[in-house]
């Protein structure tokens, strides 16, 4: 064995840490960062904040894009989702097999991670673990520098490549100790831990299992636009998305492709809408009349001009605003 690692990298406190650990020990870091649409790590992104982080520890960073191959995992993981669509376990089971090809394209003998003991109530009880670490092919070769202690050696610190004395025993979900390492490792620029998975949240997880029932074929610009606007099943084929301020219009106008519909209400001020999918004229007129509902007109009827993408000929519809219980039945 060398003294060459790969490390799985959120930009995290704890995956700092944990690199900041082996860096101490002598130990050569790689870090690797996987980049998902589902990632609600801060406003600038997952892959700005992991490559800060990278940057301020003085280590090299590849930052690999799993999304395609990930929604495999998430539509039919082994050992099932969590409360929304995460599958937790075989996510991590998927991205330590990602890291060991990494780590053997980089000639390197182990992967360390900074995942603590009781942190996540799904992916790191230490049943789960454990499981995580065979499944990945990984079986003694993970070194977990903040937990260690809880575990059995692994064959780094077997073999004298780690020093076990100096890996820690910190576990659960309060970051007290995290916080003192990191003050006396000089670690001082770290993003608070509000990061995250959208997979995790009722209503995105939602909107995804809506999507795969009704769009199984769908592309990725379909997963990008379920994380914005209002959403409303118009019919088993088509989607209305209407923004709520001026950045989700941006948003809409930006995911929009041939063959999609834009609305707007004709001299009074309302979002933007986009339907995406098969439609009658009884779908545009309902989706028109959504619309007003969420324009300034709100109780008036109004106009509505809608198009065809990429056509720019407008065509128009005056339509009065659909009742709360109409749209109640349609919202996603």
């Amino acid at each position: 064995m060398n003294k060459k690692a790969v490390a799985l990298f959120s930009g995290g406190l704890d995956s700092m840490l944990a690199i900041k650990l082996m860096l101490e020990q002598g130990v050569e870091v790689h870090a690797l960062n996987f980049l998902t649409i589902f990632c609600t790590c801060t406003s600038k992104g997952c892959m700005h904040q992991a490559t800060k982080a990278a940057k301020e520890l003085g280590v090299p960073l590849k930052v690999m894009n799993i999304t395609k191959e990930y929604m495999e995992v998430v539509k039919n993981p082994k050992y099932g989702h969590g409360r929304g669509m995460n599958p937790c376990i075989d996510c991590r089971i998927f991205t330590f097999k990602k890291a060991k090809e990494f780590m053997k394209e980089m000639g390197a003998s182990f992967v360390i991670t900074g995942e603590v003991l009781g942190q996540r109530p799904m992916s790191q009880r230490k049943n789960a673990i454990e499981i995580i670490e065979k499944e990945s092919g990984l079986k003694g070769l993970i070194v977990r520098p903040l937990s260690a202690k809880f575990f059995e050696p692994s064959l780094p610190e077997k073999a004298g490549i780690v020093d076990r004395d100096r890996l820690l025993d910190i576990q659960g979900r309060q970051r007290i100790r995290q916080i003192a390492l990191a003050e006396e490792l000089g670690v001082n620029d770290y993003p608070c831990p509000a990061g995250g998975c959208l997979l995790t949240d009722k209503g995105f997880s939602n909107r995804l299992k809506d999507l795969l029932e009704h769009k199984p074929e769908y592309e990725l610009s379909d997963l990008h636009i379920l994380k914005t606007a209002r959403q409303f099943r118009i019919n088993k084929k088509a989607k209305l998305f209407i923004g709520r301020n001026e950045r989700e219009n941006e948003q809409l106008l930006s995911f929009s492709q041939p063959g999609d519909y834009i609305f707007d209400v004709v001299d009074i001020p309302s979002p933007i809408g986009l339907v995406r999918g098969e439609v009658t004229e009884k779908d545009i007129s309902l989706s028109s009349s959504i619309m007003v509902r969420y324009s300034d007109a709100k109780s008036q009827s109004a106009k509505v001009s809608y198009k065809i993408l990429p056509s720019e000929e407008l065509r128009f519809m005056q339509s009065s605003p659909a009742l709360e219980s109409i749209i109640a039945s349609f919202r996603l």
